[in-house]
């Protein structure tokens, strides 16, 4: 069966602008899981300063951001299934990329839970200790019924869930290839204008309302079905879009319209979870509960309308900076989450002002990561361990694209969901809230 009977035509020339969003997306997970050091929200260090303040500012992202990702990652898997046609396709996807998750569930992630031991529970052996019962799925590091599973992926649930949803797509079109046609076309039907806003709008509002409160995000695979019903559509329509251009035209028409409407939906959003509280606050009223689902749902689709609309008028061209961060974004996104956690548990001593420290993690962490990536590249032993093709010299990555780019940074392992178990987020601290994906 060629390319063409799966990927029906030609998707045209490579995409700069979503290369771009896929750059800029990585890079604010930096600012993220600085911000989450800081605020009240649940995570595996925290501030001794953390406090509600910046709070909103997190909000601003809080919705869209990784729903964006698995948009991207979306069309970025049309192109590469294109160019590389569909056999070998899954098993070079698997081979090439379920090395990065296994090195990284192995070596990057459990500094993480390691200091998160340490801090919230007082553990007082040495890090050679603590990896014996890493890797023995040790699950006695307890806060009443929550506990740390081990190992874990952290962080790298993201490309876990994007590699399962790759498979479920990749089976699904081999067996019915006629779909993808029929996809594109109702897509570029009833997707060509305003439908664009209204359709996945109402979608992810009504996935919000009704499947929230019954399965909230666990980022295990099992059981976490609101996750799965709203990224594993947004990766499918990317998917489906790759093939149309309607619909990206009235992406970039109301690109405004979107805008205006998602900054007022996270006014509403800042000011509903800055007023009831997650610990024993003022309780919403059912009716207001409801909206503000249906608000957030609605803001992960305006926000994405709004981020693709002005990179498609503004965001058209390549440059080496494009070429050099495109290869370099997913090295960088496995490792920042290790070296935030390290480098804000080794400031602790120094006692910062919080502006100051935060501003200096940031800093800290984009070098470190920078630096790790340009060792990396260098190293041909290495550069499977973080997804990149194993020749290629030192002073660049052909071929980097959002054809191959953002697929790679999605492409991880069931192997991987074994060996987790689920994600440390099961594992709450008392003294914090958990992160407001809702307020029950």
């Amino acid at each position: 069966m060629g390319a063409q009977t799966i990927i029906q035509g030609n998707l045209g020339e490579r995409r700069y602008d979503l290369d771009w969003v896929r750059i800029g997306a990585f890079m604010l997970l930096i600012f993220y899981h600085v911000g989450m050091y800081y605020v009240t929200w649940d995570w595996h260090v925290k501030s001794p300063q953390a406090s509600t303040t910046i709070e909103p500012l997190m909000m601003l992202t809080q919705p869209w951001r990784l729903s964006l990702l698995f948009l991207v990652s979306g069309v970025a898997t049309a192109y590469l299934l294109e160019r590389q046609g569909p056999r070998g396709f899954l098993g070079q996807r698997s081979v090439r990329l379920l090395v990065p998750l296994l090195f990284g569930m192995a070596v990057i992630v459990p500094p993480q839970s390691y200091l998160e031991v340490v801090e919230k529970l007082s553990y007082a052996g040495t890090y050679a200790d603590f990896l014996k019962l890493y890797f023995t799925a040790y699950h006695g590091f307890c806060r009443g019924s929550d506990c740390l599973k081990l190992p874990t992926w952290n962080h790298l649930w993201f490309v876990a869930y994007l590699w399962i949803y790759t498979v479920i797509l990749y089976v699904a079109i081999r067996l019915i290839p006629a779909s993808v046609k029929w996809m594109r076309r109702v897509t570029e039907s009833k997707l060509g204008g305003l439908g664009i806003v209204m359709w996945p709008v109402a979608f992810l509002a009504a996935a919000r309302i009704t499947l929230m409160a019954a399965y909230p995000p666990n980022h295990a695979v099992v059981g976490d079905w609101y996750n799965h019903a709203t990224y594993g559509i947004t990766f499918l329509l990317g998917f489906v879009l790759a093939g149309t251009r309607a619909p990206w035209v009235a992406i970039e028409r109301t690109r405004w319209i979107a805008l205006g409407l998602a900054v007022l939906g996270w006014g509403f959003l800042s000011a509903y979870y800055g007023y009831f509280s997650l610990d024993g606050g003022p309780v919403p009223s059912n009716m207001l509960r409801l909206f503000q689902r249906g608000v957030y749902g609605a803001e992960q689709w305006l926000a994405i309308v709004a981020v693709l609309g002005f990179a498609r008028r503004h965001l058209v061209h390549d440059n080496a900076a494009r070429r050099y961060l495109t290869a370099a974004i997913f090295p960088l996104y496995i490792l920042h989450q290790s070296v935030i956690v390290v480098v804000a548990h080794s400031l602790k001593p120094a006692h910062l002002d919080p502006g100051v420290e935060g501003a200096l993690l940031v800093l800290v962490t984009a070098s470190a990561c920078l630096l790790g990536f340009e060792v990396v590249r260098r190293v041909r032993i290495l550069r499977p361990l973080f997804g990149l093709p194993a020749g290629g010299g030192g002073h660049g990555e052909a071929g980097s694209s959002v054809n191959v780019g953002a697929a790679t940074a999605g492409a991880v392992t069931s192997v991987g969901a074994a060996m987790a178990g689920a994600s440390s987020a099961d594992w709450t601290s008392r003294s914090v809230r958990p992160v407001p994906c809702d307020v029950q």
